[in-house]
């Protein structure tokens, strides 16, 4: 096959590509779902570093990139990241998110521990997570959100370990604008049996972050065999619990000293329930009108 006909087959944008990963990703080796993943989570990095140092960050050698792309119907890898970059001068992403983090980090490793500087490190660390929010969740991604908790007719959410708080707060203020809502706590070892009531007209809001909790990734397995609607909250969009999902929304969060934050989370989870608030709102004052 010609390198010509080769790039007439591969995707022709950076959002076809990622449909593409998305598509194939159970099929692809280990080592390959290592760099899909990279390539979906880190876009701004594959338009803007070099071969060697997307190898380095992936953990993989340059050939096996080269090896992606060719997957994918690109002749080679740059031909792959000139997607992102075309992407990138478009408007489409913001620059320089990665090497913030990473500026951010090593200033923070060089400074000497229990300093009393602590907060301020753990607000700008936020700070860049909650700025790169925009990038990752569009205001599409948050109308869809929206619509399916507003479709659904019982809400079910779960959430363990780190994504707990996460998950309780959705619940939470669910519950006081009369949703009906189910918040999956798992107590007892009850996980299985709260989740075995959901049905089509349902939908599950699933939060979990790596390592994924494994009562979070079963309870979207049942939910997805029963027919239920998925809307997963987590950092990757191939982690466990976003490949049977009607809607992923990424969220990436910081993380100072080895601690993660949820600030992002929150905040997400805050713009969910007032935009369900507002369409709620509407559809009574529109019921009123009629």
């Amino acid at each position: 096959m010609t390198e010509e006909t080769m790039a007439a087959n591969a995707p022709a944008s950076a959002d076809e590509l990622r449909t593409a990963i998305l598509d194939r990703y159970d099929s692809l080796s280990k080592r390959l779902q290592q760099i899909a993943r990279y390539v979906l989570d880190e876009p701004n990095e594959m338009a803007l570093e070099t071969l060697a140092v997307i190898s380095e960050r992936c953990g993989v050698q340059p050939s096996a990139i080269v090896r992606f792309a060719k997957t994918f119907g690109y002749p080679g890898a740059s031909q792959m990241q000139r997607l992102f970059r075309d992407g990138l001068l478009s408007g489409h992403a913001g620059l320089g998110y990665g090497e913030r983090v990473r500026h951010f980090n090593e200033a923070v490793a060089r400074k000497p521990e229990g300093g009393a500087d602590v907060l301020s490190e753990f607000v700008e660390g936020n700070t860049l997570a909650l700025q790169n929010l925009n990038q990752t969740v569009s205001e599409a991604d948050m109308a869809k959100a929206v619509a399916l908790i507003d479709k659904a007719e019982t809400v079910y959410v779960v959430g363990f370990r780190r994504s707990f708080p996460v998950a309780s707060y959705l619940a939470y203020s669910l519950q006081q604008l009369n949703k009906r809502t189910l918040f999956i706590d798992g107590v007892a070892g009850l996980t299985k049996q709260q989740v075995q009531t959901i049905g089509p007209r349902d939908l599950l809001v699933a939060v979990s972050y790596h390592p994924y909790a494994e009562e979070t990734v079963q309870a979207v397995e049942m939910a997805g065999q029963r027919g239920a609607k998925i809307l997963s909250i987590s950092d990757s969009l191939v982690s466990p619990i976003a490949k049977s999902a009607s809607l992923v929304l990424h969220v990436r969060e910081s993380e100072v000293r080895t601690f993660r934050s949820l600030a992002a989370s929150i905040c997400l989870a805050q713009a969910l329930v007032i935009g369900f608030a507002f369409t709620a709102s509407r559809k009574k004052a529109k019921d009123h009108d009629g």
